[in-house]
């Protein structure tokens, strides 16, 4: 019962301490797209993935979004909401679990408190990121590996999720499929077996290999599930790759291969901080030389991570911190290791007492850099807070009525508020349109208003345009709010 209750009680609190560290989130802009997309398939339309600058779909979470669309917007927004908050008390939960399982539930303990008090991990989250959730599943698979290794087809149903939300899961699928036949051939036959033990043995081996037709099926699954609807809404079974590439040359995102060596490590200091990173370094180095085999499995999944991230930069994805959870949350199970890894060696052991040295140092360092961590924390739950009133005030807008469809089209200043607007009007996206493309003639248009709103609403500082509170001419003031001004020419 205890070891039932546990995920619930830690996930459980994990969620109240972000939501009193940050409080609620809002629909970022992709997650507003994906509820619109949603919205789009429950009614029987195609969605319509060409608007300018829209996101990457992912399949997984549009498919999410059609069960959420009978809510109808606030309904299925308030519920994103909510899961969000959710999702990172469950991922507190998968960290301490992983953490606990390799170096003890101190350990664990530790990364958990790390993770969930890093100031992006928190904003991706209650901005409900699908990054959040696809590193859920993926830390998900890797605890049924560690508790049941060649655990199989829970691993890679795992990663089958994960892998339509993030194509990064696809490698983890392969490599596990992979070490899967290696181990089911056994490191062939030993000599000097006798012809009739190798008659079986080979019987045995080609039995194993024969099972793991269905686990290469599930391995395969996400990247063509992906590739075929892609090829249903657009007709190009690549579109995703493709458009990703193509907002990333538009937003001015950094990209390549060659960008990768010194963006990476600033992007995980970014997530981490430095003394994080330095307790994740000495935690790994000695887990690696006295635990070595409680380090295979974290070791051998922060490399491919680290793998497939270069493999997106080098097909020209940008290199996003986001895309980079992964590795983090895993050096931070590091971390919990450098400072209380010591604990699993026995009494007496040679390095127990050096590594209780390394871990005061950890930390020293973790309690000398929290007064500046608690302020990016509470800088985050003003930004969250402005977002949030600003968001609120755009649907407050979009449901009073005052945008009648006869009137024409409802153009915005850039492309940041179309989704939203788009859902709140129950319209598709197409039928909002940004000024920064065409500036309209007649029909309404809605203007940030003031420079807050301007500032803040714009979450990209990349962004083609920032808003603007330029009003097209001919068109008089027809309503508002304290984040947004209506003007209307019918």
């Amino acid at each position: 019962m205890r070891r039932a209750l546990e995920p619930v009680a830690i996930s459980v609190a994990g969620a109240l301490a972000v939501w009193l560290m940050v409080g609620a989130g809002f629909v970022n802009y992709d997650a507003a797209y994906t509820l619109l997309w949603g919205s789009d398939l429950a009614s029987g339309r195609l969605p319509d993935y060409g608007i300018p600058v829209a996101p990457t779909p992912h399949p997984l979470a549009t498919l999410v979004a059609v069960g959420l669309a009978p809510l109808g917007a606030q309904g299925a927004a308030a519920v994103s909401v909510v899961g969000a908050l959710g999702l990172l008390g469950v991922l507190g939960w998968l960290i301490y679990a992983l953490g606990a399982h390799w170096f003890g539930p101190a350990a664990g303990a530790l990364a958990t408190l790390v993770i969930l008090t890093r100031q992006p991990v928190l904003s991706f989250g209650v901005r409900a990121y699908v990054d959040v959730p696809n590193l859920v599943l993926v830390l998900g698979a890797l605890l049924v590996e560690a508790r049941r290794p060649r655990a199989g087809l829970p691993v890679l149903g795992l990663l089958a999720l994960a892998g339509l939300l993030r194509p990064e899961a696809w490698l983890f699928s392969a490599a596990y499929v992979v070490y899967l036949a290696v181990a089911a051939e056994g490191g062939g036959i030993a000599p000097g077996t006798t012809v009739e033990r190798r008659s079986d043995a080979r019987a045995a081996d080609r039995r194993s290999l024969r099972a793991l037709a269905p686990l290469v099926l599930v391995a395969g699954c996400a990247p063509l599930l992906w590739g075929l609807s892609d090829l249903v809404v657009t007709g190009d079974p690549l579109y995703s790759l493709t458009g990703t590439r193509d907002n990333a040359e538009v937003l001015r995102r950094v990209t390549g291969i060659d960008q990768v060596p010194l963006t990476v490590p600033r992007r995980l200091g970014e997530i981490l901080r430095e003394p994080v990173l330095l307790g994740a370094a000495l935690g790994g180095l000695l887990a690696l030389a006295h635990l070595r085999r409680r380090v295979l499995l974290p070791a051998a999944a922060g490399v491919l991570a680290l793998v497939a991230f270069c493999i997106l930069a080098a097909a020209g994805l940008p290199i996003l911190g986001r895309y980079l959870l992964l590795p983090a949350a895993l050096l931070a199970i590091f971390c919990g290791a450098g400072a209380f890894g010591w604990r699993a060696l026995p009494d007496g052991h040679p390095w127990r007492r050096r590594w209780i040295g390394a871990a005061v140092v950890i930390g020293l360092a973790l309690l000398a850099f929290t007064p500046p961590q608690v302020e990016r924390i509470a800088d985050l739950r003003a930004s969250v807070g402005l977002q949030r009133a600003i968001a609120s005030d755009l649907t407050v807008l979009a449901d009073s009525g005052a945008i009648r469809r006869e009137c024409g089209p409802v153009a915005v200043p850039n492309h940041r508020p179309v989704p939203l607007l788009a859902l709140r009007l129950d319209r598709p996206a197409a039928e909002i349109v940004s000024a920064q493309l065409r500036r309209p003639d007649r029909g309404f248009y809605v203007a940030p208003a003031n420079a807050g709103v301007e500032r803040n609403f714009t979450l990209d500082p990349n962004d083609p345009e920032r808003l603007t509170a330029r009003v097209p001419r001919g068109f008089a003031r027809a309503g508002g709010n304290a984040s947004w001004t209506l003007y209307r020419r019918c």
